[in-house]
């Protein structure tokens, strides 16, 4: 997959493609569901599947207090579109200047004249341009005048609920990973290195992998049943999200896995951690005893989500 950043200043183009368009947060179900038609109606047509995002986020960019927290990195952005069989991304840098650009502005010199589209599949609920000036409606017009069809997906639903950005983060903010996942059409996943931490683990007798994560963690505080991947390993295992009060409250907050049959040394990996399900909140003991015995209990409730 071909990754163009800031298209005007690479000086490329393209020809004959069918394009979409957004910030794409996630590559939730909604997202998965237009970029899939981009990719099989590009293929019917033998054009170039492309897909146009911006980086950052365009409110982190206009008002930097209302930004919402990624979902995810570019680079998992990126690794899911790759996944889906997108052909070309282009990695859009959002400034306030581009935020300025005329709607009509926007279609004409990007997606007409840049990417010579033939076909635009985008959301419902897309807007850009100035002042979110373009919207379904104005692209649909700019398709007739400018003589590209345009297609409008949404809105997608799961168990009865919108499919969103937004639904994802309040559903990972009351700890409910599972319909997270059924949003994501996958688990919740936090990646990071795992790092040296106070090694209390070890004396408890549950090594834990501790995670210095890329992203925010975004799921509430507490114990959780995860699987996690590296260098084409997988085990399963116990995971907690939080600040660790049994030991005085941490002033970050952290996500430690202790991974089933495993003894080896994480130290330096990259690791991926997926929640699979909140076993319980976040609790204080009042003893190092009384936690181990948590633990175990913890341990064994994991065992049976993940069905080892």
């Amino acid at each position: 997959m071909q990754v163009i950043r800031h298209l005007e200043a690479s000086g490329m183009g393209l020809r004959s493609t069918v394009a979409t368009l957004g910030n794409f947060d996630g590559v939730h179900v909604g997202h998965q569901e237009i970029l899939s038609r981009v990719v099989r109606q590009a293929a019917e047509r033998r054009a170039q599947a492309v897909v146009v995002t911006f980086f950052p986020h365009p409110t982190a960019v206009l008002a930097p207090a209302r930004a919402p927290a990624a979902l995810g990195s570019l680079h998992d952005r990126l690794s899911r579109m790759r996944e889906m069989g997108v052909d070309t991304v282009v990695v859009q840098h959002f400034t306030r200047a581009f935020a300025g650009l005329e709607a009509a502005e926007f279609i004409e010199r990007y997606l007409v004249q840049r990417l010579g589209a033939r076909k635009v599949i985008i959301g419902h609920s897309v807007n850009f341009g100035r002042a979110r000036g373009g919207n379904a409606a104005t692209l649909e017009a700019a398709g007739r005048r400018l003589g590209f069809e345009v297609e409008i997906v949404g809105p997608v639903t799961v168990d009865g609920v919108a499919v969103s950005s937004t639904e994802v983060r309040q559903r990972l903010a009351a700890g409910d990973v599972t319909a997270s996942a059924r949003l994501l059409g996958r688990a919740y996943a936090v990646e990071g290195r795992v790092v040296v931490g106070d090694r209390r683990g070890h004396t408890l007798g549950f090594a834990t992998a501790n995670l210095r994560p890329r992203s925010p963690i975004l799921v509430a505080d507490g114990v959780y049943a995860v699987r996690a991947r590296w260098d084409g390993e997988q085990r399963s295992g116990v995971a907690n999200v939080g600040r660790k009060p049994t030991f005085g409250r941490g002033r970050e907050r952290t996500l430690e896995a202790h991974l089933f049959e495993f003894s080896g040394d994480l130290y330096g990996a990259r690791l991926r951690v997926e929640l699979v399900e909140r076993l319980r909140g976040e609790m204080r003991f009042a003893s190092p005893q009384a936690l181990v015995e948590q633990i175990r209990r913890d341990a064994v409730r994991a065992r049976e989500v993940l069905k080892i």
